[in-house]
């Protein structure tokens, strides 16, 4: 499902982000992406949906070589993929329902099916009766809710999720990583990226450790 093929990022200023990473996630695997600070978890993951591109080596997601896809192409290989961030990143002048609604919206859907599925969305992440209600007036573990509502409300094969408990306590932590598993259990391909050691080891499951740039040998969490 998801395959980098001797990787590199280099930045014109910033050196190498990336050194010869090489990796495969099977169709329904779950991951997690770990390393200090710098090891280049976010640039990996910004790789995926052709947010930047590789300055060598070849990324496969579902067979399709993204590393070399035209721009014109790119919309349609991000409609394959959930994108989930840190800091929410989401419309505070609209509506909990039209920040899930987006994607749908961009993709072409209708009113009805765009309905159904943002309300289908919310309510697996438990937030359907707050539709109505804006981002400002709702809890950080909320907003990244909703975060994950808009990033699965297009049914991706693949989540890509960037540091997403980051911001929350460890109660609601354990809440949003236990909402990955469910998505997990479902056939959804998930990659995490995350500092936080103690989480990862509670969930199981392959962790891929960057350290300047380089994989090291991937092992299983605890």
């Amino acid at each position: 499902m998801l395959s980098f093929d001797k990787v590199f990022k280099r930045y014109p200023e910033g050196g190498e982000a990336l050194a010869g990473v090489s990796f495969e996630l099977e169709r329904g695997e779950m991951a997690f992406l770990t390393g200090h600070s710098g090891a280049g978890k976010s640039t990996l993951l910004k790789l995926i949906p052709v947010i930047e591109r590789p300055t060598r080596g070849q990324i496969f997601v579902d067979g399709v070589n993204v590393s070399r896809a035209p721009n014109r192409e790119i919309p349609r290989i991000r409609r394959r993929l959930g994108l989930i961030f840190q800091d929410f990143r989401l419309l505070h002048d609209r509506t909990v329902f039209d920040n899930v609604a987006l994607p749908l919206i961009i993709a072409g859907f209708g009113p009805a099916e765009t309905g159904r599925r943002v309300r289908a969305a919310l309510g697996k992440v438990g937030l359907l009766s707050k539709e109505k209600r804006y981002p400002v007036g709702l809890s950080g573990g909320e907003q990244q809710r909703v975060g994950i509502a808009r990033a699965i409300v297009h049914k991706p094969p693949v989540i890509l999720a960037d540091e997403p408990t980051g911001n929350l306590d460890p109660e609601l932590a354990a809440e949003i990583m236990e909402l990955f598993r469910e998505f997990n259990q479902v056939g959804v391909t998930i990659l995490i990226a995350s500092h936080d050691l103690s989480l990862i080891s509670r969930m199981g499951g392959r962790l891929l450790r960057l350290q300047q740039g380089k994989l090291m040998e991937g092992v299983e969490a605890a």
